[in-house]
C-alpha cells in the first residue's frame, strides 16, 4: 500500500499553482501579493475586511541605489462608514500589515472610495444520499487506505459520483 500512497506526494494544490502564476502579475501590476489579498480580512478584522480590498502597494522611486529605503503607500478600496474607520485605525492597520509582510514596508495608507464587491458566500455542500449497496461498496473500495482524510475524502467523492449517476438515470 505505500507503494500507492507515494504517488499521491506529487499532487500539488490548485492554489498553490494558481498563486505561483498570480503573484507575479499582481506584484508586477499593483505591487501586491495574492496573500495579502487573501488573508485582508485576518489582518484587519473581519468586520473591516469584509467592508475593504487593498488594491495596490504604490512604492516611492529611487533616484539612485544607494538611496535609503522609504516605506511604501497601501491604497485600499472601501465604502461609506468603513472609511472614516479605516482613517481612525490607520496606525493599527499599518502596523498589522506590516507584521503580516514581515517589515516595516508601509508607512501611509491612502483611501478610495469605491465599491467593494462582496466575497461569495461558502457554497455548503450537501452530503450525498447513496443506496446501502452502493455504501457498502465504497467502503469497501476506500478500505485499505491508510489516511483518514484521504479515506474519507474518496468516499464523499465516490457517494457524489453515484448520487450523481442516479440523479442522470445513468
Amino acid at each position: 500500500m505505500s507503494e500507492k500512497k507515494e504517488g499521491y506526494r506529487g499532487f500539488r494544490p490548485l492554489a498553490d499553482m494558481a498563486s505561483g502564476v498570480l503573484d507575479p502579475v499582481l506584484r508586477k501590476r499593483a505591487g501586491i501579493n495574492l496573500a495579502l489579498l487573501q488573508s485582508w480580512e485576518d489582518i484587519i478584522g473581519s468586520a473591516l475586511g469584509a467592508q475593504s480590498r487593498p488594491l495596490k502597494i504604490l512604492w516611492p522611486r529611487r533616484a539612485h541605489e544607494d538611496d535609503p529605503f522609504q516605506p511604501a503607500t497601501l491604497v485600499i478600496a472601501c465604502e461609506g462608514f468603513a472609511a472614516i474607520r479605516i482613517q481612525h485605525e490607520t496606525g493599527e492597520i499599518i502596523s498589522r500589515v506590516n507584521a503580516f509582510l514581515g517589515f516595516a514596508a508601509i508607512g501611509r495608507i491612502k483611501i478610495e472610495q469605491k465599491p467593494v464587491p462582496k466575497p461569495a458566500p461558502p457554497r455548503r455542500m450537501q452530503q450525498a444520499v447513496v443506496d446501502a449497496a452502493s455504501e457498502k461498496h465504497i467502503e469497501a473500495v476506500t478500505a485499505e487506505i491508510e489516511d483518514d482524510g484521504l479515506r474519507a475524502a474518496l468516499a464523499r467523492l465516490g457517494r457524489s459520483v453515484i448520487a450523481e449517476k442516479a440523479k442522470r438515470g445513468s
